[in-house]
């Protein structure tokens, strides 16, 4: 089975979203035979990703990154948070109590390692906190991993 993660960011400009929603698919559907979509399910790109990877047929991997994780969400947020882990056919729940970025990096380095590709739905930029898209993607590439980046050239992100 091919295991494919995601990291990215959560916020997206609208204007976005079609390209980098068929940039995602075209690298789902390049691969043949079944398919695990490792993702924390964090709005944006997360959400985005498993919505894709579900509709391609691929089975979802939900990575939590502490307990209180779902305090990190709108409730309206938190609707698209739950159909999703609803669908998950795995859940893997990290040991953090609180949603810290020692938490948050701790969960993208855990997709990293057990992916065999990395997506980056990514700007190219820094992190804007430990455990942001630029820190996995450089964590990924350390440990050798291929990452394929995705972002439409000229979007800016707020």
């Amino acid at each position: 089975m091919k295991r494919i993660g995601i990291t990215g960011h959560r916020v997206i400009p609208p204007e976005g979203h079609a390209d980098i929603r068929a940039g995602l698919l075209a690298v789902l559907r390049r691969h043949e035979g079944p398919l695990e979509a490792f993702s924390s399910l964090a709005v944006g790109a997360d959400q985005m990703f498993a919505d894709v990877a579900l509709s391609c047929g691929a089975e979802l991997t939900v990575v939590i990154p502490s307990g209180d994780y779902e305090d990190d969400f709108t409730p309206g947020e938190l609707v698209g948070y739950r159909h999703y882990r609803r669908r998950a056919t795995r859940e893997v729940q990290l040991s953090f109590p609180h949603a810290t970025d020692e938490a948050y990096y701790a969960a993208g380095t855990y997709i990293a390692d057990n992916c065999d590709r990395l997506l980056a739905v990514w700007d190219g930029g820094p992190s804007r906190g430990l455990g942001g898209t630029g820190d996995i993607v450089e964590y990924a590439r350390e440990l050798g991993k291929p990452v394929t980046v995705i972002w439409r050239e000229g979007l800016r992100r707020p």
